[in-house]
């Protein structure tokens, strides 16, 4: 059988950004995950039922351990001459890419699903524009998981125009549509959930699920909030911190700890009952690829107001299924959240597209399914 690697840094980006579809290939060909972290990463292989094998990498900027890494992968490759290697986020892209072009491996394949690089700037820019030009050459395609996000990689001048594909409408992994439903969610562990968190029934309830970190616009996402003011308005942040990678402003985590209106509950492994729960998503992001919550919120019929950035433009179009605001412009926030708490007939119209725009463009196995089509015409 012809043999597949996918590879991410770490497990949880298998796991949460590919998850059956890794068991859905594997049923076309033998799939092998790699990635970091090797008791996770056998985790997630016998999840999915799938073969793996462990590369230690780091998302950070260390030479040593990713030329190690590298060495690892590469006689890896070389004994299991595999016909595809695919790989997913930063480091895994330079270093599958490099290991599997030096072993010959026939199709490489690198999903680029956001540029961090994009928030950077001076010697570290230079670095990750030097990386990624690397990771596009060693990729036989590269694919940018979003029509935007291509663009962006043409006009940095990253790859030939020729190199670059999207897949079906975009996204990575398209989206479980049965999954994500208010139907799965039982009425009773709504209402449970919300007197849990002290959500009244009339409450309106802004969510945002994400890192709670400055990228994902949280500073201006709190101070847009701060103004609204308005004990019948809650905003849920779900989520984890990274006060050590991007952190956010002082008086954005003081407003959050003392606010009694904002309501954060941390990492979830399922996101549904708290979308089910809510009123609207709130996604201010200053980059993405293709956001997974912003195709989850509206399956789950929620309307989104999203930054006009690539993937999230591309998903929500203005007043037919959300409302798009100016990236970093807490005033804009402010205003698009006020509208939806002041103009219900609006409000309303948006909720009813939310779920059809989703089911018919970013449905899972339409994306499963251009996928496979897209192998079998490289082999």
């Amino acid at each position: 059988m012809t043999k597949l690697i996918r590879i991410t840094t770490v497990p949880i980006s298998l796991d949460k950004l590919l998850g059956e579809q890794l068991r859905h290939m594997n049923q076309f060909y033998e799939v092998t995950a790699i990635s970091a972290d090797e008791n996770r990463l056998r985790e997630v292989a016998d999840k999915y039922g799938v073969d793996s094998f462990h590369v230690e990498m780091t998302r950070e900027i260390t030479p040593i351990k990713d030329l190690k890494a590298l060495w690892k992968l590469f006689w890896f490759l070389k004994r299991e001459q595999p016909e595809i290697v695919h790989s997913h986020t930063p480091k895994a892209g330079i270093v599958g890419m490099l290991a599997a072009k030096l072993a010959g491996v026939p199709i490489r394949l690198h999903t680029v699903a956001g540029l961090p690089l994009l928030e950077e700037s001076g010697l570290k820019r230079k670095i990750l524009n030097l990386v990624e030009r690397l990771t596009y050459a060693c990729a036989t395609k590269v694919l940018p998981n979003s029509y935007g996000l291509k663009q962006i990689i043409i006009d940095l001048k990253f790859a030939n125009p020729n190199k670059l594909e999207v897949i079906a409408n975009g996204s990575s992994n398209g989206i479980n549509t049965k999954h994500f439903s208010l139907e799965r969610i039982l009425e009773q562990d709504r209402q449970l959930l919300k007197k849990s968190l002290e959500i009244k029934e009339d409450d309106f309830v802004f969510i945002f699920v994400g890192r709670l970190v400055k990228d994902k616009g949280i500073n201006e996402l709190i101070e847009a909030f701060q103004k609204i003011n308005r004990n019948d308005v809650k905003l849920l942040l779900v989520g984890n911190f990274e006060h050590d990678l991007d952190p956010l402003l002082p008086q954005t985590l003081e407003s959050i700890e003392n606010n009694l209106n904002i309501i954060p509950v941390g990492w979830q492994n399922d996101v549904r009952p708290y979308l089910a729960i809510s009123d609207a998503l709130v996604f201010p992001s200053y980059r993405e690829g293709f956001p997974n919550v912003v195709m989850q919120a509206g399956a789950m019929s929620l309307p989104s107001i999203v930054s006009n950035i690539n993937g999230c433009n591309e998903i929500i179009q203005h007043k037919k299924n959300g409302l798009i605001i100016a990236s970093k412009d807490s005033q804009q926030l402010y205003q698009a959240m006020l509208e939806f708490l002041n103009n219900e007939k609006l409000f309303i119209n948006l909720k009813e597209k939310a779920r059809s725009n989703i089911t018919h463009l970013y449905d899972q196995e339409i994306v499963w399914g251009a996928l496979l089509k897209f192998y079998e015409n490289l082999l």
